[in-house]
C-alpha cells in the first residue's frame, strides 16, 4: 500500500531538509526521494509554489559550465516550517492513538 502525501507533508520535507542546507533541484529531489516516494515532476511546481509564497528563494551557481539553481529556505519559510513541525506532531499523536505506536501511554 503506498500512502499518499498531502501537499502540507510535502512543503514541510522540502523545508525542513533546507532548514539544514542549500540544495540545488535534482539533489533536493533525491534528497527527499530517500525518505518519501514522489517524482522529479511534482517537485518543481512544489518549489515553485514555495519560492512564489516567499517560502524559498533561490540563487546560481556555475557547475561544469552550467549555472544550478540552489533553492534557499527564507526567514518566512523557517517560520512556517515550525508551524507544519508542531501540526505534524499533533496528527502524528493522533495516528498513533488510533493504530498503536507500540508504546502505552
Amino acid at each position: 500500500m503506498a500512502i499518499q502525501i498531502s501537499t502540507e507533508l510535502l512543503d514541510g520535507c522540502v523545508l525542513g531538509i533546507l532548514n539544514q542546507q542549500d540544495y540545488y533541484g535534482y539533489a533536493l529531489t533525491q534528497k527527499v526521494q530517500e525518505s518519501v516516494s514522489v517524482s522529479e515532476s511534482t517537485m518543481y511546481p512544489v518549489l515553485r509554489r514555495l519560492k512564489k509564497n516567499d517560502l524559498l528563494t533561490t540563487y546560481d551557481e556555475p557547475y561544469q559550465g552550467r549555472n544550478r539553481r540552489y533553492y534557499k529556505i527564507t526567514p518566512e519559510g523557517q517560520r512556517q516550517f515550525g508551524i507544519i513541525q508542531r501540526e505534524w506532531e499533533e496528527f502524528k499523536k493522533g495516528i498513533d492513538k488510533m493504530i498503536g505506536d507500540g508504546q502505552d501511554e
